[in-house]
Order: C-alpha cells, then structure tokens, then sequence
C-alpha cells in the first residue's frame, strides 16, 4: 500500500506541473485569441457594412468572447491544480469544453463564410454600393466605400461603369461627378468628373474582388486561430481527467 501511494502521489505532482504549465500557456492563448478577435472588430471592421451577412463579425465577436473566458479559465485551473479541489477540476474541464465548442464554432463559421463570400458579394456588394453611397442614414457605408476604393485602388464593384447606376450619381447632388472622387488616383475636390484612365483606377475585376481577398485573408486568420487553440485544449481536458482520477485514487 506505501508502495502505491508512494506512484500515486509522485503522478499526482508531475500532472499537477504539467497542468500548470499548461495553464499559463492556455492563459497566454486566451489573450492571443481575444486580441485577435479585437484586431479584427477595431481595426479591420470598416467593411463590414458592405457585408449582407453578419458572420464576418459573428466569428469575431466569438473569439474575443472565448479569449476573455479563456483566461478566467487559465486562473481557475491554476487554483484547482494545486488545491487539489475535485469540485474545481469538474468546473475547469466543463469550462474547456464549452470554450472547446465555442471555437470549433468559430472556426466552422469561419470556413463556411468563407465558402459563401464570392457569392454573397456578388450578390450585393454592386446594390449596397450603388444604393446607399451618400445616402442619408448609411453614412457608415460611405466611408467605407470611399476607403475601400482608396486603400485597394479601385474603382466600382466590378468596375467604374457600375457607378452609372448610383442613386446619388444620378440624383444631381454628385456636382457633376461620373465617379467618387475616392476613385481618384490623386483625390481632390471634384476630380470625379473624369472617369479617364489616366485619371482614376481602372483595375480588372473591380473592388469586389479586392475586398474578397481581404475578407477570406483574415477568415483564415481567425479560423487557423479557432481550430488550433481548440486542438489544444484537448490536451488540457486530457491532463485534468487525469489529475482527477488520481486525486480519486488517493482519496479512497
């Protein structure tokens, strides 16, 4: 019996240390994961008005979501590992396994958007551009419009002549303008009313296939992100059923 107890509690330390250390790199995880979800919805957000759908934003918000969860769970772990509390470890492995889930959803809206998005933006990009550029309540669309054309040197969805079917274009309040002056390679005020070549960015398929590649970009950031903390946390779900069991053992 000494003999047994002697292996028990020496594997009960060594899955203690090996549950800790996976704990501070979970915690480390947990904050790289909420940062990328903030990255994507402070920095990388502009376009989402110009998205139908809301699952661009959706996965994002879910990862900062496990991110912040994630670290609570890093320091309950920690508490539950060298207090040896039985009701703890139950807790932080039901914990790791909703965590588990929320990011395998994360990643799986991720790489289903990512299926979807030529067709989406095909779909509506033309009619969000063209419907509600300058529009009084879509001012949000504007600016994104107008940076989007700016930052990625475009003109129109597919090109400039699909600014001929603008409502603001065609309402006169344009001041003459047969484009944006964002499709301007040199913008100032009015520059918009040469659509010439020389003058604004011809570029062959058009913004929509610039925001696409943007878009699926940080789809594949966010889901990489998802699924491989993910694939981690089983190790951790592994190592507290261990440490469970053997604190079981040791208690009878």
């Amino acid at each position: 019996m000494g003999e047994f107890g002697e292996k028990t509690t020496c594997g009960t330390v060594c899955l203690k240390y090996l549950l800790f250390t996976f704990n501070c790199c979970f915690w480390l995880a947990g904050l790289a994961v909420m940062a990328v979800g903030i990255w994507t919805l402070a920095l990388k957000s502009d376009y989402i008005s110009l998205l139908a759908s809301g699952t661009y934003l959706a996965t994002a918000y879910i990862l900062v979501v496990a991110g912040a969860v994630v670290m609570v769970t890093g320091v309950l772990g920690c508490c539950a590992t060298f207090k040896e509390r039985r009701d703890l470890l139950r807790l932080y492995f039901t914990l790791l396994l909703v965590i588990f889930l929320l990011e395998i959803i994360a990643g799986a809206l991720a790489y289903v958007y990512y299926q979807q998005l030529n067709a989406e933006l095909k779909e509506n990009l033309k009619d969000t551009m063209t419907k509600r550029y300058h529009q009084l309540g879509h001012e949000g669309v504007t600016s994104a419009v107008d940076k989007l054309q700016q930052e990625f040197h475009c003109c129109g969805s597919n090109n400039s002549q699909d600014w001929r079917d603008s409502e603001w274009i065609r309402s006169g309040e344009a001041g003459g303008r047969v484009v944006p002056d964002s499709c301007c390679k040199t913008v100032v005020a009015g520059c918009g009313q040469r659509d010439h070549a020389s003058n604004i960015y011809k570029v062959e398929g058009g913004c929509i296939t610039k925001l696409e590649t943007f878009i699926q970009e940080h789809l594949r950031i966010i889901g990489a992100v998802g699924l491989g903390i993910a694939c981690v946390q089983v190790f951790g779900m592994i190592f507290t059923c261990c440490l469970y069991k053997s604190l079981k053992l040791e208690h009878y």
